[in-house]
C-alpha cells in the first residue's frame, strides 16, 4: 500500500485553516499532523500552497439535449476540464422526457457516463412527467442513492411542470427524504413577453434577458417557496441571478423554512453589458436563468456571505458559438440557454477571496463543503480529514493566469470569460489518492470516476 504525504501547505477547509501534513492511505486521508511528524513513500511539497478538498459541482448539465442539439461536453471531456479547475466531484442531471419513467432516464445517463468520467459523479433527477408512477419511482431512486429532483417553472412544453404537479412532487420527497430543486421562473408569462418581443423586431440576445424578468423569477421564487411550505418539503433553488429572489430566500429563512440557494459564477461575474455584446457576441451569455444587470451582484455577494445562499454551482452547459449558438440568429428565443464554466469556478471564487468578497473558509464551504452536505456526500467529500476520500487539491494562491478559450479544456469553442486576469490557480489534483493534474500536467483518465450514490440532505435545520 503506497503512502503519500502532502507536506508544507496551509490546509484550509471550511471550519479550519491549519498548517499541517496530509497522510494518504488506499486513498483516503489516513491523518492530519503537524509538519515533520508523518513519513510516507512519496511526498508532494506543497511550501507556500494551499491544500484544500477537491470541489464540488453539484450542477453541470453534460450532453444535455436541449434546443435541438447537446451539450458539448461529453462526460469524458467535461469531468477532464473539471480536474484541470479543481473539481473532484460533479452532480449531473438525468433526464425524464415526457411519457418515460423515471428509470429510463436515469439509464440513459448511466450509459453516457460510465467508464468516461475522470472525476467521481452522481445524479440528480430532472422530472419532467409527475404522474402516480412517477411518484413511485421517486421513492425508489431515494432508496438507491438518487436522492434529489428537479423540476421547472419554466420550457412550457419541454421540462415545465404546474403547481399541482410541483405540489404532489413535494409532497412525496417531504415523505421520502428528497430534496427538489427548483428553476424558479414564470415560463408561462415569459413565453408571452418573448412572443411580444419578436412580434416587435426585438431579436438580438440582449432581449433574453429583458424579457425574462428579475421579477417573474422572484415570483416563481416566491411560489415554490409557499408551495414547499405547505408540502412539508425542503426546497433548493438553482441558480438564483436576482436581488429580488434573493429577497424572497432570506425572507424564508428568517422564518425557519429549510429554503436554500444556489448562484453561479457567471451572475457574479458577468452582467447584462455582456448579453449586449454586437455583432451577435452577446449570444456566447445566453442562459436561463439570465445575466442580469450589474447593480444585483452586490445583493449576491451579500446573500453568499450571509447564507442567505449555500452554494455556487456552475450550471455548467456548454454550446459552441459556431453551429450551435448560431441558431438563434435572427431569433433569442433559438439560442440555446447555458454557459461554460466548470473549470473556472475554484479560480473564480479564489479572485472573489483576493477581492475581499468572501473568506478563504467560505470559499471552500460554498464550493466543497456545503454541496457536499447539501446532496449526501459529506464527510466522504468536501472535506479533509481522516476517512474522507483523498480528493485534494494543491493550490498556488499567488500564480496568475488570464482566462481564455486557447488555454481551457472545455470542449467548447468560446470562454465566457475570455482575458479576465485571476490570481490563484490549480496545481495538482488528487482524486482517491491518484493524481489526476500533476504540476499542471493531466494525469488522469476517463473511467477513474466512479459513481456515487447518495445519503439524503444533511443541510436540513
Amino acid at each position: 500500500m503506497t503512502r503519500t504525504l502532502i507536506h508544507g501547505g496551509l490546509v484550509i477547509t471550511a471550519s479550519d485553516e491549519v498548517h499541517a501534513d496530509v497522510l494518504i492511505e488506499d486513498g483516503r486521508i489516513a491523518a492530519l499532523a503537524a509538519p515533520g511528524v508523518l513519513t510516507a513513500d512519496r511526498t508532494i511539497d506543497a511550501t507556500g500552497k494551499y491544500v484544500i478538498p477537491g470541489g464540488v459541482d453539484v450542477h453541470t448539465h453534460m450532453e444535455l439535449p436541449f434546443g435541438g442539439t447537446f451539450a458539448s461536453d461529453t462526460f469524458e471531456t467535461g469531468t477532464r476540464a473539471a480536474a484541470w479547475g479543481g473539481t473532484t466531484t460533479i452532480v449531473d442531471f438525468a433526464v425524464q422526457s415526457v411519457g418515460q419513467a423515471l428509470r429510463e432516464g436515469l439509464d440513459a445517463w448511466h450509459a453516457k457516463a460510465e467508464g468516461n468520467c475522470a472525476i467521481d459523479y452522481g445524479f440528480h433527477m430532472i422530472v419532467s412527467d409527475v404522474n402516480d408512477e412517477t411518484l413511485k419511482e421517486m421513492d425508489l431512486l431515494v432508496e438507491e442513492g438518487v436522492t434529489s429532483f428537479k423540476q421547472f417553472m419554466a420550457y412550457p412544453g419541454v421540462f415545465y411542470s404546474d403547481d399541482g404537479q410541483i405540489l404532489r412532487a413535494m409532497q412525496r420527497s417531504a415523505e421520502n427524504g428528497g430534496l427538489i430543486m427548483m428553476h424558479a421562473e414564470n415560463g408561462i408569462a415569459i413565453d408571452v413577453l418573448v412572443a411580444q418581443a419578436l412580434a416587435r423586431g426585438e431579436t438580438d440576445p440582449r432581449y433574453h434577458g429583458e424579457v425574462r424578468k428579475a421579477l417573474l423569477e422572484a415570483e416563481a421564487t416566491h411560489r415554490a417557496i409557499r408551495l414547499a411550505q405547505v408540502a412539508g418539503a425542503p426546497l433548493y433553488v438553482v441558480h438564483v441571478s436576482a436581488a429580488e429572489a434573493v429577497a424572497e430566500l432570506t425572507r424564508a429563512r428568517d422564518e425557519g423554512l429549510n429554503v436554500f440557494g444556489e448562484t453561479c459564477p457567471q451572475y457574479l461575474f458577468l452582467s447584462t453589458d455582456n448579453l449586449a455584446e454586437p455583432d451577435f457576441e452577446g449570444a456566447k451569455y445566453v442562459c436561463s436563468t439570465p445575466l442580469r444587470p450589474r447593480e444585483h451582484q452586490a445583493r449576491l455577494w451579500r446573500g453568499l456571505r450571509t447564507n442567505d445562499l449555500q452554494v455556487v454551482s456552475t450550471d455548467h452547459c456548454p454550446f459552441c458559438f459556431t453551429g450551435q449558438k448560431e441558431l438563434g440568429r435572427g431569433d433569442f428565443s433559438k439560442i440555446p440557454n447555458g454557459l461554460p464554466g466548470v473549470e473556472n469556478r475554484m479560480d473564480l471564487l479564489h479572485q472573489a477571496v483576493v477581492d475581499g468578497h468572501i473568506s478563504r473558509r467560505r470559499w471552500i464551504e460554498i464550493a466543497c463543503a456545503t454541496p457536499a452536505r447539501m446532496f449526501g456526500l459529506y464527510p466522504k467529500k468536501g472535506t479533509l480529514a481522516p476517512g474522507a476520500d483523498a480528493d485534494v487539491v494543491i493550490y498556488d494562491p499567488h500564480a496568475e493566469q488570464v482566462l481564455s478559450a486557447e488555454t481551457h479544456h472545455m470542449n467548447v469553442d468560446y470562454s465566457a470569460y475570455e482575458g479576465k486576469r485571476v490570481t490563484g490557480r490549480v496545481e495538482t489534483v488528487l482524486s482517491r489518492g491518484v493524481p489526476v493534474v500533476t504540476e499542471r500536467e493531466y494525469t488522469g483518465h476517463a473511467g477513474h470516476g466512479a459513481y456515487l450514490p447518495r445519503s439524503t440532505c444533511q443541510y436540513l435545520t
